[in-house]
């Protein structure tokens, strides 16, 4: 079977997906829309193809005609589209079919709540065979754009459990001489959607009545500036350790170093950074949103905070740092979690399953 899958970019989670596809028999081909991220550094897995748009540049009719041109020439059994108005509804206008559409989350949380973002939304869903997502609540928006349930497949992307696996984090602590601390890490890019300022502003509130308090930030993003002025007005910059983006293969000593991971995200499906976390046995602090509610339990292995509220996040910093030796018993269950739920090899074939409902609601051979 030839497989159109088609992206926004070129990020660790294409790379998930198009390495898990280059190891079926597949003829699998790649259209990258954009050329922007710098976050993924591994080149594409073998036996992946990629293709280009031609004389794509510049209005939506152009490019709806380049992809109709490249789907005529290539004539895929698949075309695997999202995040959802970036990539499905031009494929759609294009003609695609059968068309898988895959939700990238905020692409149905945040852009398809109104105006232009949700009618390219029900536009595309509507023109979609089969409808892909990491969680209930971008389910429930699905259905209410009119996908019938039938045609949506659930399941968390989940992680690779033997790379993100719990171990020892001293090196990095020592080499920050963070030995005798209490770290909390965020892993999410220093965008507004993510929350960092209302993680920030909670930590300093925590760090206030606990000496020793560390923040750990991985990643980068347009309020860094922001947030180390926020830091050193508070007199905590020399409490934080920026480690910028932190390749693939170093992410679990960063995550094995860490105490607690804490996310303050406004809109999430699946977090696929909480996974990573939860995987290396991390309890975690979240916030009170759908999506995270699926994976954290308060009492169980974290706690929730109201979504945007710095200062019951900080209560939430200070209850953990207060638990001392129990707090162990909460990321071990984070691991149970990640083991039952958020392993990627027991759920990658939900994408597989997902062609081969398209092909068959299609009227094609089965995959």
């Amino acid at each position: 079977m030839r497989i159109l899958y088609f992206s926004r970019d070129y990020t660790s989670h294409d790379h998930r997906f198009l390495d898990g596809l280059a190891a079926t028999e597949h003829d699998v081909h790649y259209l990258r829309l954009e050329k922007q991220s710098l976050l993924e550094r591994r080149p594409l897995p073998e036996g992946i193809e990629p293709v280009e748009l031609s004389g794509s540049k510049g209005s939506l009719v152009m490019q709806t005609c380049a992809i109709g041109k490249l789907l005529r020439t290539l004539q895929p059994d698949i075309i695997h589209a999202g995040p959802v108005q970036a990539c499905a509804f031009p494929a759609a206008l294009a003609g695609a079919h059968p068309l898988v559409t895959m939700s990238w989350g905020s692409d149905m949380l945040v852009d398809a709540e109104r105006g232009w973002g949700r009618w390219q939304a029900t536009y595309a869903l509507r023109r979609s065979d089969v409808f892909l997502c990491d969680c209930e609540v971008v389910r429930q928006r699905a259905m209410e754009l009119g996908v019938s349930p039938d045609r949506i497949i659930v399941f968390p992307w989940g992680v690779n459990l033997t790379h993100f696996s719990p171990g020892d984090g001293v090196q990095l602590r020592r080499e920050l001489g963070w030995e005798d601390t209490f770290i909390v890490l965020s892993s999410r890019s220093f965008e507004p959607i993510y929350g960092v300022d209302t993680l920030v502003k909670g930590w300093i509130a925590a760090a206030k009545e606990n000496p020793r308090l560390r923040l750990l930030m991985l990643g980068s993003g347009s309020q860094e500036s922001m947030l180390r002025d926020l830091l050193e007005g508070a007199g905590f910059l020399g409490r934080v350790h920026f480690a910028g983006q932190v390749a693939f293969e170093d992410l679990p000593a960063h995550l094995r170093t860490a105490d607690l991971y804490v996310s303050a995200s406004h809109s999430d499906g699946s977090s696929i950074s909480l996974l990573e976390s939860m995987a290396c046995g991390l309890p975690a602090v979240v916030s009170d949103i759908p999506g995270n509610r699926e994976w954290v339990e308060p009492g169980v292995n974290g706690w929730w905070f109201a979504d945007g509220y710095d200062q019951a996040l900080g209560e939430a910093l200070t209850e953990a740092v207060q638990m001392g030796e129990a707090l162990s018993a909460y990321g071990a269950r984070s691991r149970i979690i990640a083991e039952a739920r958020a392993n990627w090899q027991d759920n990658f074939p939900k994408l597989l399953e997902g062609y081969h409902l398209a092909r068959s609601l299609a009227g094609g051979s089965e995959v």
